[in-house]
């Protein structure tokens, strides 16, 4: 056989080999391809059933992250964290520079229109720091408190401690902080001893006021509030 009869002999052997182990490679990374893709997918494809559940934080400038970015407020933080957990929660900060205890009682009403499932409460600095009676102050705060769970009975509340500068008096100081824990107690909350530990009275996590923290400061108070919100999630 001659050379030219050997090779059109063989060309057509060799070229259908080829094309065959293209075909085969092909299908070999398309199926690669669609298993990474599917796995993918089903990794982070939430449940169609799924239903959000509102975690609604109430408080003073403290939770509305005055000073700081909105999205550096302990709430937003807590809110990151939720979602790398892909639990299925919706953070409400409902934060208010200035808020005392009675504008919270005011204030309220109109928040609880939408869906509350988590309640958390921080209020009462602002009284305190005004040197208002301790006894109004729980008054106050009893009303919000009797609202929340009379509209969303099923909610779960929390309430975050708050303690006053030694400068305020030595029995107001004691009679404020003392509230917190007996409201909780009462009212079966949730209880975060104290939202500004491990910042309160640190210089270099408070803003120049001294009063307010910084980023670095809010990331403490949204372990000090998760540590006691993740038990009720």
């Amino acid at each position: 056989m001659t050379a030219n009869k050997l090779r059109n002999f063989l060309l057509p052997i060799v070229m259908t080999g080829m094309i065959a182990s293209c075909n085969n490679d092909q299908k070999q990374v398309a199926d690669k391809d669609s298993v990474t893709v599917t796995d993918s997918t089903t990794a982070i494809k939430p449940e169609k059933n799924t239903t959000v559940k509102n975690i609604l934080f109430f408080g003073t400038s403290l939770t509305a992250g005055l000073g700081v970015d909105p999205d550096q407020a302990y709430p937003a933080l807590i809110q990151h964290k939720i979602d790398s957990l892909a639990l299925p929660y919706k953070v409400i900060n409902a934060g208010l520079s200035g808020e005392t205890s009675a504008a919270g009682k005011s204030r309220i009403d109109w928040l609880l229109k939408q869906q509350v499932d988590i309640f958390v409460l921080e209020l009462g600095a602002n009284d305190g720091l005004r040197g208002l009676p301790v006894k109004e102050t729980a008054a106050n705060i009893q009303a919000v408190i009797d609202r929340v769970r009379n509209k969303y009975p099923k909610a779960k509340l929390l309430l975050s401690g708050m303690q006053m500068p030694p400068s305020m008096g030595e029995k107001y100081t004691s009679d404020f902080k003392n509230m917190f824990p007996a409201l909780a107690k009462k009212n079966n909350m949730t209880f975060i001893p104290f939202l500004l530990n491990g910042v309160g009275g640190v210089p270099k996590l408070n803003q120049k006021d001294g009063i307010h923290p910084t980023p670095e400061g809010h990331k403490i108070l949204a372990e000090n509030v998760w540590q006691k919100l993740v038990g009720d999630l």
